[in-house]
């Protein structure tokens, strides 16, 4: 059973897909609602070294903090955007919703209003993220080049 957990909100999510128990790699499930990530469930292979582990735990990590990330960011912003289209609306006098209950929109350029001013007011947040993604992912590619460095080496018996 794989459990995605929010812990700055009480978000659970359970998802009961289980890979089948003879498999030998890791597996990709369909995307989060609330992050829009594909959650990853990553194979443990039985004789696991400790390089390998290291590795897999820094990508079970990463994904953890990649799916908090845009699992808040992705809230913030659909709450925002729902603030900002209903506050337009009332202030043009137009309800959320016409007599043939569609729903009431913006233009292109008043929506262009406030995704300018979603960015700028995340632009720290966002500056921070993509610094962090890049040093992880920097380190996960190197742990891999590590590993795959391990197995050639084991291969040909220089341990």
């Amino acid at each position: 059973m794989l459990c995605i957990i929010n812990p700055s909100s009480s978000l659970f999510k359970v998802s009961h897909f289980h890979p089948p128990s003879d498999s030998c790699c890791d597996w990709i499930g369909p995307p989060d609602q609330y992050s829009n990530l594909r959650p990853v469930i990553f194979y443990i292979p039985k004789h696991e070294t400790p390089l390998q582990r290291r590795l897999r735990e820094l990508r079970q990590e990463t994904q953890a903090w990649n799916q908090e990330f845009w699992t808040n960011q992705n809230l913030s912003f659909r709450k925002e955007k729902d603030e900002f289209v209903c506050s337009r609306l009332k202030a043009k006098g137009i309800q959320s919703r016409d007599e043939k209950g569609q729903k009431a929109s913006l233009t292109a350029e008043e929506m262009a209003e406030f995704y300018k001013d979603f960015l700028s007011k995340n632009l720290k947040k966002n500056v921070y993220y993509n610094r962090e993604w890049y040093k992880r992912n920097f380190t996960i590619t190197f742990l891999m080049g590590q590993v795959a460095f391990e197995k050639a080496w084991k291969k040909f018996g220089l341990k």
